[in-house]
């Protein structure tokens, strides 16, 4: 059987790790045996989460589990799209991994306030005399990262902004679908509804969250695909699944 090696739920989410969650939906939608891991980070060959174990054989982030799920098991994850349909997913999935997911380190991570309702829960098995070091150096390492990304060189509105758009922009090819390419869910949803959920988590108050909850539609799909692949968690985004 497959393992998934994930951080666990957390914040009223699957999983805080978008990727996680990402890799996760992608199993449920090829069908596909699997049991999850919380201990697994400090074995993950590329330092991060997540990654799977199938058989011995580990495959580490989200799109290269994609492509090992379609070699090995013959998943077909986009039945009916086109050359151009799947071009459009890869780039809407790209936008949201390599942009949008900078907007939502910042808003929880830099925001104080936020990094005080979410993560500074990961650090609760520090030592308390350690743990003021631990959280500064940590917080100090995301702020370099966010700067080497780019995003961390914009001020918070400006940030914001650049999230807002690439919501609008999905919410926007979304438009009255069921599902972000057409009437079923497709490889590119187990991206877009991770995403989504985390910028609608009402955990955290952010520009993001806003922007999200200014349209109707995407709170409806995040509702949608919780209903069909995390039912336990009832309504992530707080509106309610079209029938």
């Amino acid at each position: 059987m497959i393992t998934l090696y994930t951080f666990g739920p957390a914040f009223g989410l699957p999983d805080p790790s978008p990727f996680v969650t990402k890799a996760e939906v992608l199993l449920k939608l090829a069908g596909l045996p699997y049991r999850t891991d919380t201990n697994g980070l400090r074995g993950a060959p590329k330092g991060k989460l997540p990654y799977i174990d199938d058989d011995g054989e580990k495959i580490a982030d989200s799109t290269f589990i994609r492509w090992h799920i379609e070699k090995k098991y013959g998943v077909e994850f986009d039945p009916g799209l086109g050359a151009e349909q799947r071009a459009t997913a890869w780039a809407f999935e790209k936008m949201l991994e390599d942009h949008l997911y900078w907007t939502l380190v910042h808003a929880r991570w830099i925001d104080d306030a936020n990094f005080a309702r979410g993560p500074i829960r990961f650090f609760d098995r520090v030592p308390a005399p350690l743990r003021p070091l631990v959280l500064t150096l940590i917080r100090r390492r995301v702020r370099g990262m966010l700067h080497a990304h780019g995003m961390g060189r914009h001020n918070a509105a400006e940030i914001a902004a650049l999230g807002a758009r690439s919501i609008d922009a999905i919410a926007t090819h979304l438009g009255d679908k069921p599902f972000f390419m057409g009437a079923e869910p497709t490889g590119v949803d187990a991206t877009v509804f991770a995403f989504a959920a985390g910028a609608l988590c009402p955990q955290f108050e952010t520009p993001l969250r806003a922007a999200a909850e200014r349209h109707e539609n995407l709170r409806c799909y995040v509702a949608r695909m919780t209903g069909r692949f995390y039912p336990e968690f009832e309504d992530l985004a707080g509106g309610k699944a079209a029938a």
